[in-house]
């Protein structure tokens, strides 16, 4: 089992058994390696392009040079599944814990959020870049019809399991990566990514968070839901201001992820 913990700076993380921290864009960074990490730049990678892939040039790695593990699954360094919501790393999930989920269910997801007021499709482009959006819809419809029409529900829903975290089976692993990937090199071949700054430039790594549920849900994998051990506590009433900003106020400068 490999539980990936992406990093791109130093911090203290998780040492129980089955965690493997990684590096992510290790090609690109002219530091020197974080101590204790695998960088993400070895065997088949795409680290050069963390800038617009985020954590899953972590993923990418996995899927090439971790074929031999049961299990794969990715989590960051501020970010764990947990046996209850905290701030303590003494919550993170065991490998025991993982392993007996996944005799009873095929992924691990992080509880879902809901944003109430807006719909999934409302607050990404309240957020982001619109044409990545648009044309990853686009690229569902021609080149994977059999999950476009989980994906307009999903648009259409003011629920969605995010960050890009999961634990499943490697065979499962497997289908999942080649449906994401294959999405998003397609929209990277449609869309210049560089013609983006900022977390517009990160378009392909947001993207993917609205393409797991639609994976489970075409595929009919069953679910377990953990809450989520965050080693930095969230400032909800500034997260919360801005995100009714960007709703009801849309051209002003926009603040998502901090």
């Amino acid at each position: 089992m490999k539980i990936l913990i992406a990093m791109h700076k130093a911090y203290p993380v998780s040492k129980l058994a089955g965690y493997l921290p990684i590096q992510v864009g290790a090609e690109l960074s002219d530091q020197a390696l974080i101590q204790d990490c695998v960088p993400d730049n070895t065997g088949k990678n795409i680290s050069r392009l963390n800038t617009y892939y985020n954590e899953l040039t972590a993923l990418y790695w996995a899927k090439y040079n971790l074929q031999d593990e049961d299990i794969i699954g990715l989590v960051h360094y501020r970010r764990y599944f947990g046996n209850r919501a905290s701030h303590d790393l003494n919550d993170v999930l065991t490998e025991e814990t993982i392993r007996s989920t996944l005799k009873e269910v095929d992924v691990i997801v992080p509880k879902k959020r809901d944003y109430f007021i807006e719909t999934q499709e409302q607050h990404y482009l309240n957020a982001h870049a619109e044409l990545p959006y648009l044309t990853m819809k686009e690229v569902l419809a021609e080149s994977y019809s059999e999950y476009s029409a989980t994906f307009d529900m999903i648009a259409r829903s003011t629920k969605a399991h995010l960050f890009n975290m999961s634990i499943m089976r490697q065979a499962d692993f497997q289908l999942y990566t080649d449906f994401l990937f294959g999405v998003l090199e397609e929209v990277a071949q449609r869309v210049d990514m560089t013609q983006y700054s900022g977390q517009d430039q990160r378009s392909l790594g947001f993207l993917a968070e609205r393409l797991m549920d639609v994976w489970i849900l075409t595929n009919n994998k069953t679910i377990r839901e953990f809450p989520l051990v965050t080693t930095e506590k969230t400032n909800w009433l500034d997260k919360g201001t801005q995100f009714l900003l960007r709703k009801f106020l849309p051209n002003m400068k926009k603040r998502t992820h901090f």
